[in-house]
Parts: structure tokens; C-alpha cells; sequence
């Protein structure tokens, strides 16, 4: 499991702009609205629900959220996603899947099967030659050079990527994508069709 240091911005409670800059590719109006990965503090739970978005906030511990479990349109999910019993959400798709300094590689193809059809992923972490910053250091939490994309190809279309060092909120090498799924994506069969 990941330190908390290496995947907390330093107690920083504000949105990553990444996904500020993206929250507008979640569609409105599907049921299962957005789910916030590693949701932490809640600052992206707070974002979309301040959207009106329903939003489905998961953590191995959830007390970061708990100022907000009173909210309407909030699910609030305690699970380890990194132990056998792993992804809670099978066969369940989203309009939003927001993933924020956080990586377990076993589900990244589970993150991108929760985008549904119309849906979009907002995903920003740590990378490779952050190990120069401080923490993270373990390759186990860096991603490689392309790896968001290798993981969406041919799945998700992407709207936008980045490699590279950034200065604030504290110098770092990062990785991000903002990629959307089709509409009438295949390998999502419709409900209404005669097979």
C-alpha cells in the first residue's frame, strides 16, 4: 500500500487543476454520476458533488469524507482496493472515474471498464523520475513513460495527456490523461438489442 505521504499532497484540501480543467467531460444525469478513487480528503468528492453530480467516494479509509456523508448524492465506500477481495465495483460503469495520486497497477484496466459509454477518466499521478523530488520513490508507484495511454488505447479517446515535471503545488514528476469513452462504444452492448 502506498505511503500516505506519497500520495497526499501535503494536507493540500484544493482540487488538482488537471481535474478542474477536465470535470467538465463528466456528462450530467447518469445515475451512478462519479466515482472518486482514493477519494483521501474528499477534495474531488466535494468538486463533483458541488457539480451536482452523484458522486461514489472510495478509500481504504474513508474519514477524510466523513465531514461530507451527510451530503445527498454521496456513496461512501470503504474498501482496500489493493487486497483479494480488491474491486468493489464490477460490472458497474461511471460517468466520471477520478483517480488523483494514486496507482495499484492490478486495477487499471478495472478503472477504465468503469468509464461508461459518453463517460470520461480523469487520471493524474506520480511518475517515473519523481524518485529526484522525494516521495514516491518505489517504482511500484511511479507510472512508466506512456503507460496511462498504453492502458486506454484503443478503449478511451484522449482528450489530453502529460508527462512531465511539474513545480507546484510541490515539484514532481507527474503523469495525467483526461480520455472519454464513446457513446455507442461496442465493447458495451447495448440492452435493447435482439442477440
Amino acid at each position: 500500500m502506498p505511503d500516505a505521504a506519497a500520495t497526499a499532497e501535503s494536507g493540500d484540501l484544493k482540487p488538482s487543476a488537471w481535474v478542474q480543467r477536465f470535470a467538465s467531460l463528466v456528462p450530467g444525469s447518469q445515475a451512478r454520476g462519479v466515482l472518486d478513487i482514493a477519494c483521501g480528503s474528499g477534495r474531488h468528492t466535494k468538486l463533483f458533488l458541488d457539480a451536482g453530480h452523484h458522486v461514489v467516494a472510495v478509500d481504504h479509509d474513508t474519514s477524510g469524507v466523513k465531514d461530507l456523508a451527510s451530503r445527498l448524492n454521496l456513496e461512501i465506500t470503504e474498501a482496500d482496493l489493493e487486497t483479494a477481495s480488491g474491486w468493489p465495483f464490477a460490472n458497474e460503469e461511471f460517468a466520471g472515474v477520478v483517480v488523483t495520486n494514486y496507482l495499484y497497477r492490478p486495477i487499471l484496466d478495472d478503472i477504465v471498464s468503469a468509464v461508461a459509454p459518453g463517460g470520461a477518466l480523469i487520471y493524474e499521478t506520480f511518475a517515473a523520475g519523481n524518485e529526484q523530488f522525494g516521495r514516491p520513490k518505489n517504482p511500484n508507484f511511479l507510472l512508466r513513460e506512456g503507460e496511462l495511454i498504453d492502458t486506454v488505447k484503443d478503449r478511451l479517446t484522449v482528450v489530453a495527456y502529460e508527462h512531465g515535471e511539474i513545480r507546484a503545488p510541490r515539484r514532481a514528476m507527474i503523469q495525467r490523461i483526461a480520455a472519454v469513452r464513446s457513446k455507442r462504444d461496442q465493447s458495451h452492448p447495448r440492452l435493447d438489442s435482439d442477440y
